[in-house]
């Protein structure tokens, strides 16, 4: 009888995990709570209304369909009994003889008063068009509010956090801004408008070399965006951000981009982890002590040897994981992950990239069209890459933007109004 592999999350590390089990002896369930993998690295873009939600979303049913071995669960996982080799979810629970948790990351709003509350997120789907429709709707408020101070309030959107993800929205919402909704909202003064990119630290991108950090903020700077270094944030409210140097910015917009931990898998205090609730784990990708689960993506952190919590790193960990279940269901002994840096790259606008592969650095233009080409050939779904090129292209060569829409995806009626981030329900923006 075929041994049992579950598979925690549909994410990069699961579903490469699920391809390398593929055609082997064994059982394969995969479990997650939405029926779709979602591309993260574009999902900033459906904040910034650049491209539609489904573009970056695929069906996992579709990916694995081929794939008679693996079956899919459309489950919430409430928890994991590694004593009795079970995981809970809703309804009931299902054993396993191997376990491999990609359950991913979430945000982490590191304490900071308010921000959970008040702040949006951006990491999943829903994230992203609730993102899309507060924008949207702060405009539409604006060009009726009277009030000077309360129109500028509502027409200044604040970036927290200078790393990739704070870099490409803070980008793709300017050119949003400047572009298509300057035609659209001819009433507005534009000059009221305010992009702001605040960080903690000293410099953008700090996992980048310094000179291509230097070029990515003097990009930004010239595409009208508010770059502010060194500045913390001490409290989210209503109104907007007290930073620890005592300021405050009044801002109805306050993005949060600044981190991640990771997403609560194993509650058993025997496993450790680290501050952010990622797993440690072997070079094996091993739960020490439980040989036969493993954790993979965001949520592994090999012990001395923390990697990126990229979609490159997700890939080659979730094949490992894979790999060396085969290994042990064949008398061999684990291998450990050899892990193959493929660079990092990150797009800032129009014709603006930086990318660093190996030793070599890469600005501007090169930059750019290297970053549209590997995005675009890791997206899955033939069909949704026709579809992203054809949103790009149109953006590129027309300056606009075709997917500026409202939808009532966080009310149960449509409404007007920006929505609260945390509890999904419709409010008024105070002003």
């Amino acid at each position: 009888m075929p041994l049992n592999v579950i598979i925690i999350g549909a994410g990069f590390a699961g579903l490469w995990a699920a391809r390398e089990l593929s055609g082997a002896a064994v059982d394969v369930t995969v479990i997650d709570r939405n029926n779709y993998h979602t591309f993260l690295p574009l999902l900033y873009q459906i904040g910034a209304a650049e491209i539609e939600p489904e573009q970056i979303a695929y069906p996992v049913r579709s990916i694995l369909r081929k794939r008679k071995c693996i079956r899919f669960v459309r489950s919430e996982v409430h928890g994991i009994d590694i004593d009795a080799n079970c995981v809970k979810i809703t309804g009931g629970t299902i054993s396993y003889d191997y376990l491999i948790i990609a359950a991913g990351s979430v945000t982490n709003y590191f304490g900071i008063p308010g921000a959970e509350e008040f702040a949006f997120p951006l990491k999943t789907l829903d994230d992203g068009i609730i993102l899309r429709n507060h924008i949207l709707s702060c405009f539409e408020t604006a060009v009726h509010e009277k009030d000077i101070y309360a129109r500028r309030k509502l027409l200044t959107f604040s970036i927290i956090g200078g790393g990739p993800t704070g870099v490409e929205f803070a980008g793709a919402l300017s050119e949003l801004i400047r572009g298509a909704l300057r035609r659209d909202y001819h009433a507005l003064d534009f000059s009221e408008v305010r992009v702001l990119l605040l960080d903690a630290g000293s410099k953008l991108l700090p996992s980048f070399p310094e000179v291509l950090g230097d070029y990515t903020k003097r990009r930004l700077t010239a595409m009208g965006i508010e770059v502010m270094l060194n500045s913390q944030a001490q409290g989210i409210e209503r109104s907007g951000i007290r930073l620890k140097s005592g300021a405050a910015i009044p801002s109805a917009t306050v993005v949060w981009t600044a981190g991640v931990r990771g997403a609560a898998m194993l509650h058993d205090e025997r496993i450790a982890k680290t501050d952010a609730g990622r797993i440690i784990v072997t070079d094996t990708l091993q739960v020490p002590g439980h040989p036969r689960v493993y954790v993979a993506g965001d949520l592994a952190v090999i012990d001395g040897n923390p990697l990126p919590m990229t979609a490159p790193v997700a890939l080659q960990e979730g094949a490992t994981a894979a790999r060396n279940i085969l290994r042990d269901i064949a008398g061999l002994s684990p291998a450990q992950l050899v892990y193959r840096d493929r660079g990092a790259m990150v797009t800032i606008g129009r014709n603006s990239a930086v990318a660093i592969i190996r030793r070599w650095k890469f600005k501007g233009f090169v930059a750019w069209a290297m970053w549209l080409v590997v995005h675009l050939m890791n997206l899955i779904g033939f069909r949704n890459r026709i579809l992203v090129m054809i949103n790009w292209a149109w953006n590129y060569f027309f300056f606009d933007r075709a997917v500026r829409l409202i939808l009532p995806a966080c009310c149960d009626n449509p409404c007007e109004r920006p929505c609260v981030p945390a509890s999904g329900k419709c409010r008024e923006v105070q002003v």
